[in-house]
């Protein structure tokens, strides 16, 4: 046992003194230490019941005769973090999670762990921490909120948030707003669409790290207590057959993984996770083979915001091993990978049953023959950018619009707002990006306004930030070199012309090298004032074409 390191022997009686203040008997000292890395709080919806969650995995681990230590985690909700400065904290959090969790880990010397997350960034961290800390560990979610309703409709948040542009534009009332958000999130859990949080519980199951289940088993349903229950039997036998999470997080398991998030159109920001992910378990992940992926796999689901189904439904069509059965048709899979159930995923999904081919298509009637996310490249991303082309418009997947740019965010929703952007029309939004923001803000206001204003089908947004895994439309993010680190879309003026072409991975800005060279020689780039967490991150965080990682 690696908790041996602190706690046996004559030297470490200082040790168990202190241990056995915290309560513990000897037969408890003896035992495996299992740390339980819950990320509760009163703020975040996804994460208000997590105590239950905690309390249903310690009743597992003492069930197979572990010792279950329980420490905290923080958790930004970015519906609530949104469009202020709040939301320059979101992903800088992901890094201190995974910094916390390591040292939590590594100075008491703990057996094995149980991470529970829910949202957004909280997941991919603790994925990162467990491949960093590296000794057996296992993931069980809060679980997705269910959807509500809202004039005998299906109701989310982004319901609510392109609601607003809906008041903009005169087609709902301040009356009709109100009585939406009393009812779009009716329970807790994470918002019921596949945005980000629920995309990254996907990954979960997929990448082999969780149960089967933890992405689509409700919040409020007892099943998820009992699922928690199981999840700390099965980290004890984890424990005791010493499997690690980089035995199960190899490079093919990411492979898997992208393969999955493909074919539920999941977030664009999994690309930013899964890269930082398989950074901490030294598996390299570049934008290529994302395509490579992406241009071979079919898309099978449209949720929220791509469609109207939410994630309840994906649970009752048979989830994620459903999803992953029907790819394994078309022999997508690496079907021989081990999973923290000690089963091979095809193991696992040999039993796994689909109920509904409207929510989960068949693979030979897919969506769309490619995957959810394309990356594109050209002069204005040269090292690349990201996009959600299961949620564009397919008159928007081939484009030459006009240029409005903006230096931040809140000076593009005031442009939107004011009825200042028109058809035809592509809103550049800069330094935003993991240094210039910093912390890459996910801007889910302009792309909801925009389309409760009805213009998502005619323009376009373009940004080194990212996108809400809520976003719908011709919504581009991530475009790197960002404008701190003097990228071309910090050359960009009011009235170029810049060719979107989606189908093609082509960003490009029209403009020759000649000018663009004399624009580059003459650029001064924007800088601000920074102090606190934020100075740090700026100076430490990496491109977002390799994770927004931060070395």
């Amino acid at each position: 046992m690696r908790s041996n390191e602190m706690k046996h022997g004559v030297n470490k009686a200082p040790h168990r003194a202190l241990l056995k203040a915290s309560g513990l008997t000897d037969d408890e000292i003896n035992r495996p230490l299992i740390g339980i890395v819950n990320s509760f709080n009163e703020i975040v919806p996804g994460h208000i019941e997590l105590r239950q969650i905690a309390e249903a995995v310690k009743k597992g681990i003492l069930i197979e005769g572990g010792t279950p230590l329980e420490f905290p985690a923080i958790a930004v909700c970015d519906g609530i973090a949104m469009n202020h400065e709040g939301m320059k904290y979101s992903l800088v959090s992901r890094e201190i999670i995974a910094d916390s969790i390591e040292i939590m880990v590594k100075a008491h010397c703990l057996d094995g762990i149980v991470l529970i997350p829910s949202c957004d960034k909280v997941v991919p961290g603790m994925l990162m921490a467990a491949a960093r800390v590296n000794i057996p560990a296992i993931i069980v979610s809060g679980g997705p909120m269910l959807a509500g309703k809202f004039n005998r409709k299906k109701a989310d948040l982004i319901t609510v948030f392109e609601g607003v542009g809906k008041v903009l534009s005169g087609t709902l009332s301040n009356e009709e707003l109100s009585s939406l958000e009393e009812c779009a999130c009716p329970t807790c859990g994470s918002c019921a669409g596949m945005f980000t949080a629920n995309s990254m519980n996907c990954m979960t199951e997929a990448i082999g790290m969780a149960l089967w289940g933890n992405a689509t088993i409700p919040a409020v349903y007892s099943e998820r207590k009992r699922l928690a229950k199981k999840t700390g039997m099965q980290i004890m036998k984890l424990f005791k057959e010493n499997v690690l999470p980089r035995d199960i997080m190899n490079e093919k398991a990411f492979e898997n993984a992208l393969t999955v998030d493909m074919a539920l159109g999941c977030s664009s920001n999994t690309i930013l996770h899964l890269t930082a992910i398989a950074h901490e378990a030294g598996i390299i992940l570049d934008l290529d083979k994302i395509n490579h992926i992406s241009n071979k796999t079919p898309n099978l689901c449209k949720l929220s915001p791509a469609g109207d189904h939410h994630m309840e439904d994906l649970y009752e069509a048979g989830g994620i091993p459903a999803v992953m059965k029907e790819l394994s048709k078309k022999e997508l899979l690496d079907l021989d990978l081990n999973t923290v159930s000690l089963q091979s995923i095809g193991e696992w999904i040999s039993k796994a049953e689909k109920i509904n081919a409207e929510v989960i298509a068949d693979i030979d009637n897919p969506h769309s023959s490619t995957g959810g996310i394309k990356i594109l490249k050209g002069n204005l991303a040269e090292d690349g950018a990201v996009v959600k082309q299961s949620a564009v418009d397919k008159d928007m997947m081939q484009v030459t619009a006009k240029a409005r740019v903006f230096d931040s965010e809140e000076e593009a929703v005031e442009a939107i707002a004011g009825g200042k952007i028109f058809p035809g029309d592509t809103v550049v939004i800069r330094y935003e990006g993991p240094k210039g923001g910093p912390g890459m803000k996910e801007m889910l206001t302009p792309t909801s306004i925009l389309a409760g204003m009805g213009l998502d089908k005619s323009v376009s947004l373009i940004t080194d930030g990212r996108f809400s895994g809520g976003t719908r439309g011709a919504a581009i993010g991530h475009v790197s070199p960002e404008a701190s680190e003097a990228g071309t879309i910090a050359l960009v003026q009011n009235g170029d012309l810049i060719k979107i072409d989606i189908i093609n991975g082509i960003l490009q800005l029209m403009v020759n090298e000649e000018e663009l060279m004399r624009r580059r020689r003459n650029l001064k780039l924007k800088e601000k004032n920074l102090s606190g967490y934020l100075k740090k991150y700026a100076k430490l965080v990496s491109s977002a074409s390799t994770g927004a990682i931060c070395d």
